[in-house]
């Protein structure tokens, strides 16, 4: 069994997380599409932006392995499109989601979903009650480390979340991840992103994710979709230039003047190869010993 050398928090802090999304839901509403999901859509064909996003839902419910009856655990839970989706279609017998977000957990307190447990709390800091069937977690591994770290510290911080998501799965039990990853450049690619728009966040490179999980899950299926990213940033940039003047009102100019370059920036890096963005399917490793 692997040791986590730190005792320190590796997340970002939830100010960082707060500043960037606790801008307000109704900014978010006006330029997400309405499942209020603000992650990489999947796209099969001429679908909307909705449909995308549900299939991507479905993907990930779909490699978390969670069946009708199971518990599941959401790290990073956004607005609660993922736990509606696995309560109200698949027919999960209890999920609980983890955000660092208040704005974001209020909302999903208020959509009274049945059987959810919303925890305004770090993955790091998470006791389950009991284990779960399956985990899933789109976009939040991006907060799993922070600039200042060295990359050694960087590495262990990532194998102690694979070491808390093995420990908290059953035998069997599978781990269903989304997250942007660097490519061509590293930490200093873009400073208005890391100043302005997730301050106190460090993407991962997909080597440290491999390192980071061995010995803990076996990766059944990784994917590269960053054409997928254009295509959602594309529908995303388009939605907040519609509705402006109505942003303009709700967060003021330089707010929407910051978002709207975000927004393109990030577009051009996945369009580039600047960053990629992996969804990747594993499996628990439930025997860790050698040959018998």
């Amino acid at each position: 069994m692997h040791n986590a050398v730190s005792h320190n928090d590796p997340c970002a802090s939830s100010e960082a997380i707060q500043f960037h999304y606790d801008v307000g839901n109704d900014f978010y509403q006006l330029w997400l599409d309405p499942t209020m999901t603000y992650s990489c859509a999947f796209w099969q064909g001429d679908e909307n932006l909705e449909t995308a996003q549900r299939n991507k839902i479905d993907w990930h419910l779909q490699h978390s392995g969670i069946q009708p009856g199971e518990r599941l655990l959401e790290i990073g839970g956004g607005w609660g499109g993922l736990l509606d989706r696995a309560i109200n279609h698949i027919g999960v017998k209890h999920a609980t989601s983890l955000t660092l977000s208040q704005a974001q957990a209020e909302w999903i307190r208020n959509r009274q979903l049945p059987n959810v447990d919303v925890r305004l709390e770090s993955w790091f800091a998470h006791t389950p009650d009991t284990l779960y069937d399956g985990i899933v977690s789109v976009e939040a591994f991006e907060a799993f480390a922070r600039p200042d770290q060295t990359d050694e510290e960087k590495l262990e911080g990532y194998k102690t979340f694979f070491q808390s998501c093995h420990r908290w799965l059953r035998p069997g039990g599978r781990l269903s991840l989304q997250t942007i990853t660097y490519e061509k450049l590293g930490r200093d690619w873009n400073h208005h992103i890391s100043e302005k728009v997730f301050p106190d966040e460090d993407l991962p490179h997909l080597e440290e994710i491999v390192t980071a999980a061995r010995g803990f899950f076996e990766i059944e299926l990784l994917r590269n979709d960053r054409a997928h990213y254009v295509r959602t940033l594309r529908c995303w940039l388009s939605n907040l230039r519609a509705k402006k003047s109505e942003a303009i009102e709700m967060v003021g100019a330089e707010k929407v003047a910051i978002y709207e370059k975000y927004l393109g920036l990030v577009l051009v890096g996945f369009y580039t190869g600047t960053m990629n963005l992996a969804r990747i399917s594993l499996r628990r490793i439930d025997s860790r010993g050698g040959w018998s």
